[in-house]
């Protein structure tokens, strides 16, 4: 399973996620057929990891969404 970081290339925004399949997963996003990221397009994939099973790869993402996440990503990517 693999946790990945988007970041819209229409006001830099972050969105992070997880899949199996991340690049069917990003053209998905690009398509415009997820609700909450359709207004944020374009997106690009700035950063991903994998992990061997999806309870790792959940607590990864909660992380990456939380306070310290957002700051990580913050000043790792802006």
């Amino acid at each position: 399973m693999n946790v990945y970081v988007l970041r819209s290339l229409k006001d830099n925004r972050f969105y992070v996620g997880m899949s199996a399949d991340i690049e069917k997963r990003i053209q998905t996003h690009n398509s415009g057929n997820v609700k909450s990221t359709k207004g944020y397009r374009p997106w690009e994939l700035i950063h991903q990891e994998s992990f061997p099973d999806r309870i790792t790869a959940r607590k990864r993402e909660k992380y990456l969404k939380s306070g310290y996440g957002k700051q990580w990503l913050k000043e790792k990517y802006n």
